[in-house]
């Protein structure tokens, strides 16, 4: 994986004009402009020429697009709208296959060397279960795909789950950093609902940082610096890093050894290097 950053990708609805501006200052990693849920479906068209306009001014984020699913005839429209300068990749919602992955990447191949654009990103979203058991199939689709999205209630529905995330949905959340992982791609975890509760959306940051999410969706710009915080080492993961790095580069001081009380080998200078490198890229 190279430098790019995936703690946090936030949606903005593109059918308000008022979201859109306060986007462009938005230091997420990932902006996301959604034609997707977030648009009623006779505002289709008019979200697609504001997310088109948008795209033109500068932002401090990289900005993507979701699209509508591959299943409906919105998404060729969506694409092509919105396949312009200013565009670093689209999300594809309702992912449960590895072949719709590869219709959208030769639809932007085709777009990329008629407008003269650079390789567009997919983030395929797994919002199913069909999706979930395909992960690994669909992370490694295409070279475009670098992360994949978990979308836990469209999950629920789609098992028959409604309500709050039990046990079921907790067993899918599990498995797709895994399966993402194995397809050569990083995952990022779902949305925290309630935004009255900065605690919950803590904990559930750890949690899927515990899981192997390497960021979380965002849906609204407060939750920002707590998403940030929970996917970056903390001060002791960091302490500890470096006493290993300091202690295995030193002369000697390869194979097993005792670093603090703790035996430490060649994978955990390994884990110790990413995490600084992790540190570094986050700022």
């Amino acid at each position: 994986m190279d430098a790019a950053l995936y703690r946090s990708l936030a949606f903005v609805p593109a059918i308000s004009a008022r979201f859109l501006e306060k986007a462009r200052a938005m230091r997420a990693d990932i902006v996301c402009l959604d034609l997707e849920d977030s648009v009623r479906a006779g505002d289709k068209r008019e979200a697609r020429r504001m997310a088109r306009a948008a795209l033109a001014s500068p932002h401090e984020a990289r900005v993507f697009v979701r699209t509508n699913a591959p299943s409906t005839a919105e998404m060729r429209a969506d694409i092509g709208a919105v396949a312009r300068r200013g565009l670093d990749g689209v999300v594809v919602p309702k992912v449960g296959s590895a072949a719709q992955v590869r219709a959208v990447a030769r639809a932007l191949s085709r777009l990329e060397r008629s407008r003269g654009l650079r390789r567009l990103e997919i983030i395929p979203s797994i919002e199913s279960a069909a999706g979930a058991v395909a992960c690994a199939a669909i992370a490694a689709a295409s070279p475009r795909v670098r992360a994949v999205v978990f979308g836990i209630f469209d999950l629920m529905h789609d098992m028959g789950m409604e309500g709050a995330p039990g046990e079921g949905a907790e067993h899918a959340r599990a498995q797709v950093p895994l399966h993402a992982r194995a397809g050569g791609a990083v995952a990022i975890d779902s949305i925290w609902q309630d935004l009255r509760s900065p605690a919950g959306l803590a904990r559930d940051c750890r949690r899927g940082r515990s899981l192997g999410y390497a960021g979380k969706s965002v849906i609204h710009p407060a939750q920002l610096p707590a998403v940030h915080r929970a996917f970056a080492p903390t001060r002791a993961e960091l302490d500890w890093a470096r006493r290993v790095v300091g202690a295995y580069e030193a002369p000697g001081g390869r194979g097993a050894m005792r670093v603090g009380g703790m035996m430490v080998d060649e994978v955990h200078y390994r884990q110790a290097r990413a995490l600084i490198a992790a540190a570094s890229r986050a700022g």
